[in-house]
């Protein structure tokens, strides 16, 4: 266990893999290839939605959909060419960005960062201000979770704070109080305490959190070339959110030819939960997709005064708006 404050926590971040990515001939690729970096899961349902009712092909593009292996990193298919265009975080694409990776975020697809700090029901922690000289407990130092853990301590200026690497057991150490807190994510962890029977508390990791939650990436040399098909993914995207808004069991249906176990009624119910919690993630403003502009600059200027990259990455090399219009 350790305590620490904003600076003492930046520790060195894994490096991504520098790789070229491989030509593929003068012809385009018919398929679009997107990579989902996890398992089958309800939280892709948008995709999955988009698939099987038509949306993408009717739109213009064919899309085939990758998951990652549970020991993949983000990046390295889409260097490498196997995907086309890959499902992850703001913060992680500016971050690989600065490490030298052309990479390139075409659009958001949650409005609102997913990570949050979970609390027992009965914790007398009201708002983060109150973690100083309490324990917080996260996967480990890297991604998402970290990244917001970073963006908390910096909001509230918190300078004793345990924080522990526990892995993926956050409800395990919370129900057994091995830590007072955790990070985790709003449509995940937090949902799957509540199903099991924890009931807890979210709250807010900091007011305007200067940090951006997941959407698609490609490499930057894609960019232009296969701009129509990444307009017909996000209007694909579009309708399969519609739908599910208006036909939810429908699309939890969807969701189980890629989620067999959800055959199980109690493996639904947990499933449904997770659902009706990512569903407005996707709506927004009900406009998939939006890029905001200042909001990737915020990102840039926190990450460098949390030391996790080094020089300002200016925003029109790590995004565009020109797909979301």
């Amino acid at each position: 266990m350790k305590k620490t404050g904003l600076k003492k926590l930046v520790a060195a971040f894994a490096t991504v893999s520098m790789l070229a990515a491989c030509g593929g001939g003068d012809e385009k690729d018919l398929t679009i290839t997107v990579g989902l970096t996890y398992i089958p899961d309800v939280q892709f349902f948008p995709f999955y939605v988009a698939v099987e009712n038509g949306y993408f092909e009717s739109a213009g593009v064919e899309v085939d959909i990758r998951h990652h292996g549970a020991q993949e990193s983000l990046f390295t298919a889409l260097a490498t060419g196997e995907e086309d265009v890959v499902f992850v975080s703001g913060d992680e694409v500016l971050f690989a960005r600065a490490e030298g990776m052309d990479v390139t975020s075409i659009m958001t697809l949650f409005s609102e960062y997913p990570s949050t700090l979970i609390v027992p029901q009965d914790s007398d922690i009201e708002t983060p201000a109150d973690l100083e000289g309490r324990s917080v407990g996260l996967p480990g130092e890297y991604g998402s979770n970290y990244f917001g853990l970073l963006a908390m301590i910096n909001a509230y200026d918190l300078e004793n704070v345990e924080v522990e690497s526990i892995g993926f057991t956050q409800m395990a150490a919370l129900s057994r109080g091995d830590v007072d807190s955790v990070i985790g994510f709003v449509n995940n962890d937090a949902v799957a305490m509540e199903s099991q029977g924890f009931d807890v508390r979210t709250i807010d990791l900091a007011p305007d959190l200067p940090l951006i939650g997941p959407g698609l990436a490609v490499m930057e040399e894609n960019l232009g070339e296969n701009e129509d098909e990444h307009r017909a993914i996000m209007a694909g995207l579009q309708k399969a959110v519609e739908f599910a808004e208006e036909n939810p069991e429908e699309a939890l249906d969807i969701v189980t030819k890629y989620v067999p176990s959800m055959t199980d009624p109690e493996v639904r119910e947990a499933a449904t939960l997770t659902f009706n919690a990512t569903l407005p993630l996707y709506v927004g403003d009900g406009k998939v997709g939006t890029q905001d502009v200042e909001r990737w600059e915020d990102m840039s200027e926190f990450m460098v005064d949390a030391g996790l990259i080094e020089e300002l990455v200016p925003v029109d090399e790590v995004m565009t708006t020109e797909i979301t219009g």
